[in-house]
C-alpha cells in the first residue's frame, strides 16, 4: 500500500519533466558566469523555486484536468494520481496548496538573495512576477476558467518559462538586463512550448471529447505538427543568432550538436499517426532541452 501511494505521488510530479523546468535558471545563470556576475546563492535558489513551480505545475494539473473530465478512458500516457483513484482530490488539493507555499518561500528568498530583502520598485516587480508564475502554474487546469482549456497554454509557458525564467534568473544575478538576453530566453520558451505542444498532440482525443480547446484541437493534427516544427526552428535560430552577436570562439556553436536528435525527433512527430505512440518522445525532447541548454552553456564560458 505505501509502495502504491509513493509510486502514485511520483507519477503525479512527473520526475521526466524536471530537466525541462531547469533549463531557464540554467541558461540564466550560464550568461551570468559569461559576463561575471554569476552568485552561487541565486542558482540554488532558482533552481530550487523552479523546482517547487514545476511540481505544483503537474500537481494542478492531476487535480484540474481530473476535475474537469480530461482524464477520461481517452487519456494516453501514464495515469493520473487522481484519475486513477491512488489520490483523493482531497489529498491533491492539499499538496498542491502546499507546494505553492513551498514555492512562495523558496521564491521570496530568491528575490532576497538577488536584490535585497528591503521593499523597492524592483522587489515589488520581482514578487508580481513570483505571484504570476504561481498563479500560471495552478490555473492552466484549475479554476473556473483555466486558460489551459482555451489555448493560452503555450503563451504561458513561453512567458514563464522562457522570458521569465532567463531574464529573471540573469537579473538576479548581474542586477541590470541586456536586449540580446530576449533571444536564448526565447528559444527556451519555444522548446518548452514545444514540449507542451507535444503532450497535448498525444491528448488530443481526450482533450477534444472533455472540451479542452488547447491550440492542437484548435489547429488540428496536420497543423500542429507544422507549429511544432516552427518553434523547434525558432528556438535553434534564436542560439544562433544569439552565439553570432556574441561571437568569440568556434566552441560556442557546439550546442548545434544537438540538432540531428531533434531532427529525428521531428522526423518520428510527422510519420506517427496514431497519438499515443509521441509519448516517448516527451522525455526526448524535454532532455534535449536540458542538454542543449548545458552544452550552449559550456561552450559559451569555455
Amino acid at each position: 500500500m505505501v509502495n502504491s501511494q509513493v509510486k502514485a505521488w511520483l507519477q503525479a510530479i512527473r520526475l521526466r519533466t524536471l530537466p525541462l523546468a531547469f533549463s531557464s535558471s540554467l541558461l540564466g545563470s550560464f550568461i551570468a558566469f559569461h559576463d561575471r556576475t554569476f552568485k552561487w546563492s541565486v542558482l540554488w535558489l532558482a533552481l530550487l523555486t523552479t523546482l517547487f513551480l514545476q511540481i505544483l505545475s503537474n500537481l494542478a494539473n492531476d487535480y484540474g484536468d481530473s476535475k474537469n473530465g480530461a482524464d477520461n478512458e481517452d487519456r494516453v500516457g501514464p495515469r493520473r494520481a487522481v484519475q486513477s483513484g491512488a489520490v483523493t482530490p482531497k489529498q491533491m488539493r492539499t499538496a498542491v496548496i502546499a507546494t505553492a507555499l513551498l514555492a512562495f518561500v523558496s521564491g521570496i528568498f530568491l528575490i532576497g538573495t538577488g536584490i535585497g530583502f528591503f521593499f523597492s520598485l524592483r522587489w515589488l516587480t520581482f514578487l508580481i512576477l513570483g505571484l504570476g508564475a504561481l498563479a500560471a502554474a495552478i490555473n492552466y487546469t484549475v479554476g473556473r476558467k483555466p486558460y489551459g482549456y482555451f489555448g493560452f497554454g503555450d503563451l504561458f509557458v513561453f512567458l514563464f518559462f522562457g522570458l521569465t525564467g532567463v531574464v529573471g534568473t540573469y537579473y538576479l544575478h548581474a542586477g541590470h538586463l541586456q536586449s540580446d538576453l530576449l533571444l536564448p530566453a526565447s528559444a527556451i520558451g519555444f522548446l518548452s512550448a514545444a514540449v507542451l505542444n507535444l503532450n497535448n498532440m498525444r491528448d488530443v482525443n481526450g482533450d477534444r471529447k472533455a472540451g479542452k480547446r488547447t491550440l492542437v484541437v484548435i489547429l488540428g493534427p496536420i497543423r500542429a505538427r507544422y507549429y511544432h516544427l516552427f518553434l523547434i526552428a525558432s528556438a535553434f535560430l534564436a542560439l544562433i543568432l544569439y552565439t553570432i552577436v556574441n561571437y568569440r570562439q568556434p566552441v560556442q556553436y557546439i550546442f548545434l550538436l544537438t540538432l540531428p536528435v531533434l531532427v529525428m525527433h521531428l522526423a518520428t512527430v510527422f510519420k506517427v499517426k496514431i497519438p499515443s505512440e509521441l509519448d516517448p518522445q516527451l522525455k526526448r525532447l524535454a532532455l534535449a532541452t536540458f542538454i542543449t541548454v548545458l552544452i550552449f552553456g559550456i561552450g559559451l564560458i569555455a
